[in-house]
């Protein structure tokens, strides 16, 4: 499982305090925690407290302090263009990025394909077009599809092509996480060689009382069907322990004793 940590987001109250004060301290901690946890790729967000003029910079700024302690991939997730590029730029001077993220809508598809493609970027594709959300899985897999075929056309790799169904709060949507299993089982059937398939895990407890039990249960599932990246909290021990056993149980890792040590050793 290819684990992205979403901690470094200025929706985090530490590290937007950390953004609005320009202290790097409480940045790179946050980096190292989730590295020494497991995270193989680093999500930045600038957050909402900061001016929308400001943002572009502000980028910069948290993309080069996290890059102060580790050179793997950093994923840029902002909805602009302008600042997906400024914070791409930061980060593949050493390192790896990714772009986080594009939606089906043709015209920005487009555009951040191209952006993936200057910076030799891998890329999220949202299930989502001038219609909103993809609400069943058949709508779903045909954004996928068109996201798979924007990528082949500027010369990207289906296999650095990471698929988002969309997780909606299951305290709204019930059906939803259902839908999710069944687009995430499709999606991987989508190529040869297969994209890869994300979630952002925490939106889907978002409101609920038991949060963690529900992100748990839903990633065991999800491993199961076929996901094989996740934007989560690594530092949730309970959380990453059910996904490496998953990993285990479904004979992705080989077995030891000392199982969940050998994967954050790894």
């Amino acid at each position: 499982m290819f684990v992205i940590g979403e901690r470094i987001n200025g929706m985090f109250t530490a590290i937007g305090d950390a953004i609005l004060a320009k202290d790097p301290l409480p940045v790179r901690a946050m980096a190292e925690q989730q590295i020494a946890c497991g995270a193989n790729a680093l999500d930045v967000n600038v957050g909402t407290r900061v001016p929308k003029a400001e943002r572009p910079a502000v980028m910069k700024w948290l993309v080069e302090t996290t890059r102060e302690v580790t050179d793997m991939c950093l994923a840029i997730d902002t909805p602009s263009l302008e600042i997906m590029r400024v914070g791409l730029d930061a980060a593949c001077r050493k390192g790896t990025g990714m772009i986080n993220s594009t939606t089906g809508h043709a015209e920005k598809l487009a555009a951040f394909m191209n952006l993936a493609k200057e910076f030799n970027a891998s890329i999220i594709g949202l299930a989502i077009d001038e219609n909103g959300v993809a609400s069943t899985a058949d709508a779903k897999v045909e954004i996928g599809m068109r996201v798979l075929a924007a990528a082949m056309e500027v010369g990207i790799a289906t296999d650095s092509v990471y698929l988002d169904p969309i997780t909606l709060p299951l305290n709204c949507a019930q059906d939803a996480p259902g839908i999710m299993l069944e687009s995430i089982r499709q999606f991987k059937l989508l190529s040869d060689p297969a994209p890869h398939v994300v979630i952002g895990l925490s939106n889907l407890s978002q409101g609920a009382t038991e949060r963690g039990l529900i992100n748990r249960a839903f990633l065991v599932m999800a491993v199961q069907a076929g996901l094989d990246a996740s934007i989560h909290d690594p530092l949730d021990e309970e959380l990453m322990n059910a996904m490496i056993t998953a990993e285990v149980v479904l004979n992705k890792m080989i077995y030891s004793d000392s199982y969940l040590k050998a994967y954050r050793q790894r």
